[in-house]
């Protein structure tokens, strides 16, 4: 083996393999196991988010597969329709060209050839993660099989009543001319304004305080020339006389009505509130209630349209605010401005502010679909993990409103809906089936509705579509329902449960098992990863490395703005002054895992990333030693007498231990706890007690040959089912360590990937010997703890004295005497008895034993002690600056708190490590 792990040099060559081999294929008789990947952005990249889930998931599929099970990760990627067209409309205006001067057909062909180019690019970064998803059944939401479930699905909706067109609000996007949903409409709070204005009464009526006027308040000023009513509170006294009156709506010369309904709310305000159902979502539903007209005033520019006075039309909203409030002013109808602080609505990927609009859009009922999607979970055939989040889409569910799923883009599935001249529509799944069924001759020109459907529509057949449905598919039989979905919580709504209704409709089945609720990647500092703070991380940076100026390029490339690119900087050099340094992929994804708590959102800490590649080298030289001890030697494959000395029996059971957690862990979806275990085993007793405890055999030149092939067999043995334990979690490493390794350990097969996971036996457990070690590791520990805590070099012999044990003490001592004595290289061993009279010593307690190291001829007490006095003296003067800083009210209150918390930390840490020394020096003292 290299003298030191290279994971960049494997990594790929060990991708490359697998895949050729086609290792990730569905194989064997087992039981079906199957996830199904939340489908990526087909011309996205890989991010945090994805690269946490996909470790996840990957983690599952390779436990799974090991375990026998006929195991399939099916891949594939979304259309993701308005974030694609977006691209290729930038790339075509930065040419001077737009969508409208190419037309439809020529545009869609740019599109698919912009996917061509691009497409690829995170499935090369799911390959760099070592997804071992099945590619030779990767599907794409635009292909010909996925097309024709979407338009047999809605057909299929359609004719039952559960798929229809009308007129009710969206969510409009004014700059991508487009309805988008809930998902894609990012709600800030921002700095803004509440006008005042007075509404005349109509027909001489008045409050009770006598005013011929009632005053309303809101955010959007140019709303109002939409508004068809104002509503009060039916329990309000100030306005019960007025309702049923009239208003004289200012500069529209339309008089409204003023109705009651228990939406408004008497303390906010004046209590009363203008309603505009067309450009409102609480307004209209107001408007249905009290059957309100909706008047559009707005273009899909969100310009100001022909409904309104001629002064106004064709001019810009914003501009139109401003005219209407000065034209308010100069009728003396503005009562006041404040400042007001509200929630803004924008489009995630525009910008610009969202416009509730009202338009004919086509919709699905859910109502009928929601109800037996609510019962799956309520009877437990779906379970989500952590299960507080069952509470989430119970919530959700049960107030649902019908679901806008036509969207005005040209890149999707097109609608299968046509239309003649007299506007009469027809679905079907194509032109010749709506000819052929309504009898509709040739000579009848029909034409296609132009809008095509949510990405969302297509996404919620994924599980059932990807396996071939509608046809019923041998894979459709085998491995659907799947068995988990691994989500995060922010798509519960919009995905999860879509998917559930639709599968339970058209599969009379769940599309899953188990809903795996995963949280956010945030950063170090807790803070949302986002491009504006700068904070964002690429994982294939963490894996290659990346040098500052590059990094610092990468974040802040395409930002205008100075102050930001600044601010930028400045956080990437705190945290990252010398760049990334690569990890390579194995130690990023032991990362994750650690960091996998249910539910929870996670902080990635680059200092945890680089115990965790530390932690590889511990493997790989781990590696290294027992192989450079076996290899050409007799490990016991071909049989022979064994004999296994008490570290061998320690590490063979701890192992039945290790595997018993591990595999509980995965099972439950705790990967924290999972890798967790594997590193304590791995490196804690492995690395750490048991391959130095081996080395007495090994290197003993009295041992016999059963002693020595029973400490080999046991080398490798143990080692190659780690390896076994930890593949799922780091698949490089092992399988390039377990290639060299396994025919040692009596293992034949071409991969570490379709060996079994390693299980339990409950026989191998030797509880004696686990009891023994654990003394042995007290005593070793005690005399260390002396050595460190009065300078004495590890290389000194020292002499140990123990006191007050048992006769099982003893009795230990007696057999484990070797042990000790070269692990702590120990001079010589006494046993006192209690009432024997100890030398000036330093003391260590092994449960009520003490084991004693004399301190005459180790240690020169007054150099010590002046050493010691240094070392106090130094933490004195930092406690001085620590307490004076946190003791100064300017940095404790205008300090951000984690810079405060991290210098009380420090304080923390400076006390103990002072205590600690004076303790040290007390106890030379007293010698």
């Amino acid at each position: 083996m290299e003298k030191t792990f290279k994971p960049h040099e494997l990594e790929r060559q060990w991708y490359k393999t697998w895949e050729e081999k086609n290792y990730f294929v569905p194989q064997g008789d087992g039981k079906p196991y199957s996830i199904m990947i939340p489908p990526p952005n087909v011309t996205g990249s890989l991010h945090m988010g994805h690269a946490f889930q996909d470790t996840i998931m990957d983690v599952l599929t390779r436990y799974h597969r090991m375990k026998g099970q006929k195991t399939l990760w099916q891949v594939g990627t979304d259309h993701a329709g308005i974030a694609t067209q977006m691209v290729v409309e930038r790339q075509l205006l930065a040419q001077g060209v737009s969508r409208l001067d190419l037309g439809r057909e020529k545009f869609l062909e740019k599109i698919w050839e912009w996917k061509a180019e691009s497409g690829g690019t995170i499935t090369k970064q799911l390959r760099r993660m070592g997804a071992s998803v099945d590619w030779s059944r990767e599907r794409f939401t635009m292909d010909d099989g996925l097309s024709n479930a979407v338009k047999e699905v809605f057909v299929r909706l359609y004719e039952e009543d559960l798929i229809y067109r009308g007129k009710r609000l969206v969510n409009w996007d004014p700059k991508l001319h487009t309805a988008i949903s809930d998902l894609e409409v990012i709600s800030e709070e921002e700095n803004g304004y509440l006008w005042h204005f007075r509404y005349p009464l109509a027909d001489g009526a008045k409050t009770a305080e006598g005013k011929n006027y009632i005053v309303v308040a809101t955010t959007r000023p140019e709303t109002m020339l939409g508004d068809t009513a104002v509503a009060v509170h039916p329990e309000d006294e100030r306005y019960q006389a007025l309702v049923g009156q009239f208003i004289e709506l200012p500069l529209t010369g339309r008089r409204i009505p003023i109705i009651a309904d228990d939406y408004v709310d008497q303390e906010f305000g004046t209590g009363c509130v203008k309603i505009t159902p067309a450009h409102d979502f609480n307004d209209y539903e107001i408007g249905q209630r009290h059957q309100l007209p909706m008047i559009n005033i707005l273009t899909i520019d969100a310009n100001l349209n022909n409904e309104v006075p001629e002064k106004y039309r064709g001019m810009e909203r914003f501009a139109a605010r401003k005219q209407i409030v000065k034209d308010f002013e100069a009728a003396g109808l503005l009562e006041k401005i404040e400042d007001h602080k509200l929630k803004v609505p924008r489009g995630d990927r525009s910008g610009v502010v969202i416009e509730p609009y009202l338009t004919d859009q086509w919709y699905v009922k859910v109502g009928p679909l929601a109800e037996p999607a609510i019962k799956a979970v309520e009877d437990g055939d779906i379970e989500f993990v952590p299960k507080q989040w069952e509470n989430t889409y119970f919530a959700w569910m049960r107030d649902l409103q019908d679901w806008c799923i036509s969207r005005q883009l040209w890149w999707g599935h097109r609608i299968p809906a046509w239309y003649d001249e007299n506007g009469n529509v027809y679905v079907g799944r194509d032109e010749a089936e709506v000819r052929a069924k309504h009898q509709i001759s040739p000579t009848t020109k029909l034409r296609q509705d132009e809008d095509v459907l949510d990405t969302w529509f297509s996404s919620a057949l994924w599980t059932f579509s990807t396996l071939g449905w509608p046809e019923e598919t041998p894979e459709l039989k085998e491995f659907h329902p799947t068995d988990v979905l691994v989500t995060g919580f922010d798509i519960i709504f919009f995905w999860v449960a879509r998917m559930i209704m639709m599968t339970l409709k058209f599969r009379g089945e769940t599309p899953f098992k188990k809903v795996y609720v995963h949280g956010l990647v945030r950063d170090q500092d807790g803070q949302k990863m986002s491009k504006s703070k700068g904070n964002v991380l690429d994982p294939l940076d963490l894996i290659d490395g990346i040098s500052f100026d590059d990094l610092l390029n990468k974040r802040t490339s395409g930002l205008m703005q100075p102050h930001m690119k600044k601010s930028i900087e400045e956080s990437t050099r705190k945290h990252f002054p010398e760049g990334i340094a690569p990890y390579g992929t194995d130690a990023l994804r032991f990362t994750f895992c650690s960091l996998a708590s249910t539910g929870r959102d996670i902080k990635f800490d680059m200092g945890r990333m680089e115990g965790y590649r530390n932690f590889c080298n511990k493997i790989w030289n781990a590696a290294r030693l027992v192989l450079s001890n076996t290899e050409g030697e007799d490990c016991g494959q071909n049989g022979g007498e064994v004999e296994l000395s008490l570290a061998d029996r320690w590490i063979i059971s701890r192992l039945q231990q290790a595997e018993q957690e591990v595999a509980e862990s995965i099972e439950s979806f705790r990967l924290d706890h999972a890798s967790n275990a594997i590193q304590q085993f791995v490196w804690d007793e492995f690395c750490s007690w048991y391959l130095e405890l081996s080395k007495t055999v090994i290197y003993d030149k009295t041992a016999s040959e059963a002693q020595l092939r029973g400490t080999r067999r046991t080398m490798v043995r143990v080692l190659e089912a780690t390896l076994r334990l930890v593949h799922p979690f780091m698949p490089f490493i092992s399988e390039e360590i377990w290639q060299r390794l396994a025919s040692l350990a009596g293992k034949q097969g071409d991969t570490i990937m379709l060996q079994p996971y390693p299980e339990a036996d409950d026989s191998l457990l030797d509880q004696e010997a686990m009891a023994d070690i654990e003394w042995v590791k007290g005593v070793l520990v005690g005399v260390r703890n002396i050595r460190g805590e009065m300078d004495i070099s590890p290389k000194k012999l020292v002499p140990v004295l123990l006191q007050n044990g048992t006769a099982e003490d003893k009795a230990r001592l007696a057999a484990n005497q070797t042990y000790l004595q070269k692990l702590a290289n120990i001079e010589s061993i006494t046993w006192l008895e209690s009432t024997d009279e100890a030398p000036t010593s330093a003391t260590q307690l092994v449960g009520e034993m003490k084991v004693l190291v004399p301190m005459a001829d180790l240690i020169d007490k007054s150099a010590e002690l002046a050493r010691l006095s240094k070392e106090i003296d130094k933490l004195d003067k930092e406690l001085s600056r620590l307490q004076g800083k946190l003791n100064n009210p300017n940095f404790v209150d205008k300090a951000p708190a984690q810079v405060v918390d991290k210098e009380k930390a420090k304080l923390a840490d400076t006390q103990a490590a002072q205590q600690k020394l004076l303790e040290q020096k007390a106890s030379i003292e007293a010698l």
